[in-house]
C-alpha cells in the first residue's frame, strides 16, 4: 500500500478542520486541496476530522489520505499514528518528523546538532513567565507546540514588567530571544527547495497578518543578496532532512540585514504548510512553474506509510 505512483483516479480522503486552534484555516486549506484534486482526476471525499475519524476512514476506505489538518493533533504525529495503524498511505511527514517539528524546543535541538542557526530559548512554567523576565527583553513568549503564531506575546526592550499571559496559554511556555529583521520563508518539495519569499507586514507577523485580507504581502522571489538566498535554500533543505520530513514542508527565517549571513536565523519548520493557491508554499511552487492542482497531485503521489 505504500507505493508512490499511478494513483490518479484513486479515492482520496482529505482531512480538514479537526480539533486545534487552527481549525478554520484547515477548513480553507482542505476545501482548496479537495477541489484541486478533483481537477487532477481523483475521487475525493472531504472529512472533517473529529473523534470519529477512525470509524469514518474504515467506512470510506480511502486508498490515500491527504492530510490538510493544521496544529495540534493533526500536525503533531497523532493523526499520523492513526494512519500508520490503519495502514493507509498519507501525505506529508510521518509520525516522528511531525512530532519533532511541532515541538519547537526539541526541533531546535535537532537543528543545532545539524549546524543550523537557531535562537536561545527556554521552557518555563507559565506563572514564572508572568512573574519575571526569564530572558532579557526583547523576547517572545509562545506555546511550545502550536503553529500559525497562535498565542504569541512580544515583550519589547523597554518593557518594565513581564507579559500578562492569558489563562488559555499552556502550563509550560517557551521564552525565546527576539530576532529582529525581515521575515523570510522557503518551502521544500521532496528534497528540492523551491524559492524564498519575503513576507512584508506593517507590524508583528501574527495570526491576523497571516490569514486576514491585507494582513501581509508576499514577495517571491525575495529581493535578497545571492548569499542569503542560497543560505535560505540550503538551510530549509537541511532542516527538512534533519527532521526526517517527507512531502512538502516550509521553513521560516528572520534575517537582520545589518549583520549579513550572521543575521540569518532559522525559526521553525512547518510540516504541513497552508494549502490554498495563495498560501506561501503553493505560491513558491507556482513561481517554479508548478500549478496548484499539479502540486496537490504530486503530494498525493508522494504519500506513504512509514512502517
Amino acid at each position: 500500500m505504500a507505493g508512490k505512483s499511478g494513483r490518479t483516479g484513486s479515492r482520496v480522503a482529505v482531512l480538514m478542520g479537526g480539533l486545534s486552534a487552527e481549525r478554520e484555516v484547515s477548513l480553507v486549506s482542505g476545501r482548496e486541496c479537495a477541489n484541486a484534486l478533483r481537477e487532477a482526476g481523483y475521487e475525493v471525499i472531504e472529512v472533517d476530522a473529529g473523534h470519529d475519524l477512525v470509524a469514518r476512514l474504515l467506512d470510506i476506505k480511502p486508498e490515500v489520505v491527504f492530510n490538510a489538518l493544521h496544529g495540534r493533533w493533526g500536525e503533531d504525529g497523532c493523526v499520523q499514528g492513526i494512519l500508520e495503524w490503519l495502514r493507509i498511505p498519507y501525505t506529508h511527514s510521518g509520525v516522528l518528523a511531525s512530532a519533532l517539528a511541532m515541538d519547537k524546543q526539541r526541533s531546535k535541538e535537532v537543528f543545532r546538532a545539524a549546524g543550523l542557526p537557531v535562537l536561545q530559548s527556554v521552557i518555563v512554567p507559565r506563572d514564572e513567565a508572568r512573574a519575571r523576565h526569564v530572558l532579557p527583553p526583547p523576547y517572545v513568549v509562545k506555546p511550545n507546540n502550536e503553529g500559525s503564531s497562535v498565542g504569541v506575546y512580544l515583550v519589547h526592550e523597554a518593557a518594565n514588567s513581564p507579559p500578562q499571559l492569558a489563562d488559555t496559554m499552556p502550563a509550560q511556555v517557551m521564552v525565546e530571544t527576539y530576532a529582529p529583521g525581515r521575515e523570510l520563508t522557503c518551502a521544500v518539495m521532496g528534497d528540492r527547495p523551491l524559492a524564498v519569499t519575503d513576507i512584508i507586514t506593517t507590524g508583528w507577523y501574527d495570526y491576523d497578518a497571516k490569514y486576514k485580507a491585507g494582513g501581509s504581502r508576499h514577495e517571491v522571489p525575495a529581493n535578497l543578496p545571492a548569499e542569503i538566498t542560497q543560505a535560505c535554500l540550503d538551510y530549509a533543505r537541511r532542516a527538512h532532512q534533519a527532521l526526517g520530513c517527507r512531502g512538502l514542508s516550509r521553513t521560516d527565517f528572520r534575517w537582520d540585514e545589518t549583520r549579513g549571513l550572521n543575521g540569518l536565523i532559522l525559526l521553525e519548520t512547518n510540516t504541513q504548510p497552508g494549502m490554498t493557491p495563495t498560501s506561501l508554499a503553493p505560491e513558491q511552487a507556482a513561481h517554479c512553474g508548478i500549478s496548484f492542482p499539479e502540486l496537490c497531485h504530486w503530494i498525493v503521489e508522494d504519500a506513504s506509510c512509514d512502517r
